[in-house]
């Protein structure tokens, strides 16, 4: 029991500390350089939206005051059988550059995409949510990395505000997101990230591959099959966009469910990273991906060895510590939870807990079927809606 302790002790410091360490210091020695300079290819900026009447004239607003050419882009949005107001107010809009397009009947977002791309005339996607502001300077942030032929995928990096748009770096899901941040950073700096920011990315039209109907993640599919394909996928931090924090901690959970149990999902879609003969991005895929999904399984081990350990004749204090330790940790989730008042002590051990249970969750929604690629959202869910 106590090698099974040990190992799973390792893995999980490993996942969460090790990795994150290992790759920043790698980059810094074996830093790929970016030949980054302001460019202005013509771009199709994609949204496939759903009931989205709450958020799709300010993220139209948002588009059309970005400092980029006017002439160089235009906005292609998608109705996957919306049944509120959302056809109607992106139909009303007098901007030129905008281009509509509606499907009766709901197949998802992946099937959306792939209609919007063979629409698209831009030389670059642009793919983004009806949701986030971007920044006015982001597009050209973005893409200005398309100088360099060797770079398939450029993502964006997410910050969190509220209502006022100030910025939220605290305690909770946005010290969660400054945390992979940092790690995407070095893994792209290396030479590639796994993923993009699905709140803002662009791709080389060319390179878009065209996406399975029962797809859950599209902002890491598209990359990662962009690198399978022997070009880099980086991060620009300075490509910024913005989001507001779930208020509820049971939407970011239902969220987080579905983001997981894609995850899961591309373990098979992206098997061949797999392979060590891919070299460092399979590591990467490994220990960013794989053990990150691992890490709720390994935390059961850990708690079970531990008891198992305490309870027999030759136990000692170390063990009875770490026990100790994890029912204290626990405990301040659990105030985490309960707690309205913002507070890091249990933040960061609550929303460690979410993360980890949503992952498991996300598991079982997946290989039971129950996880649907039609988007819901959060509140639908906890509402019930079918």
């Amino acid at each position: 029991m106590k090698y099974l302790f040990w190992f799973s002790i390792i893995a999980i410091i490993y996942t969460y500390i090790g990795y994150p360490v290992l790759i920043y210091i790698l980059s810094r020695f074996y830093k790929k350089p970016l030949g980054g300079k302001y460019i202005y290819p013509n771009l199709s900026i994609i949204i496939s939206a759903y009931n989205e009447e709450k958020n799709i004239e300010k993220k139209i607003n948002s588009l059309l005051e970005i400092d980029y050419p006017r002439e160089r882009f235009e906005i292609l949005i998608g109705s996957d059988g919306s049944t509120d107001k959302t056809d109607e107010i992106v139909s009303c809009q007098s901007e030129e550059k905008i281009r509509f397009f509606r499907q009766d009947t709901r197949q998802g977002k992946p099937g959306m995409l792939n209609r919007l791309v063979k629409e698209a005339k831009g030389e670059i996607l642009v793919f983004t949510d009806a949701r986030q502001r971007l920044d006015k300077n982001a597009l050209n942030e973005l893409v200005k990395h398309f100088s360099d032929k060797k770079v398939g995928s450029v993502s964006a990096a997410l910050f969190y505000e509220n209502e006022n748009h100030d910025i939220k770096t605290g305690a909770g899901i946005g010290m969660y997101w400054e945390y992979e941040k940092f790690i995407r950073k070095s893994e792209s700096r290396m030479g590639s990230m796994l993923g993009a920011t699905g709140a803002l990315y662009a791709i080389r039209r060319e390179l878009f591959p065209e996406l399975p109907g029962d797809l859950l993640l599209d902002d890491v599919y598209i990359p990662m099959k962009i690198v399978e394909k022997g070009y880099r996928a980086i991060f620009d931090k300075k490509a910024k966009v913005y989001d507001i924090v779930f208020k509820d901690a049971r939407e970011e959970f239902s969220r987080r469910v579905r983001t997981l149990a894609g995850n899961y999902q591309l373990f098979f879609y992206c098997r061949s990273l797999f392979n060590p003969l891919k070299g460092k991005i399979s590591w990467q895929f490994f220990s960013h991906k794989f053990l990150r999904l691992m890490v709720p399984f390994l935390l059961v081990i850990v708690f079970i060895s531990s008891l198992y350990i305490v309870f027999s004749p030759n136990s000692n204090f170390f063990y009875a510590a770490i026990l100790a330790l994890q029912i204290i940790f626990y405990s301040f989730a659990f105030l985490g939870m309960m707690n309205k008042k913002k507070n890091s002590f249990f933040d960061v051990p609550y929303i460690f807990c979410v993360m980890n249970i949503a992952a498991v969750v996300g598991l079982y929604k997946l290989f039971s079927g129950k996880q649907s690629v039609l988007w819901r959202k959060p509140q639908e869910i906890l509402q019930g809606v079918a």
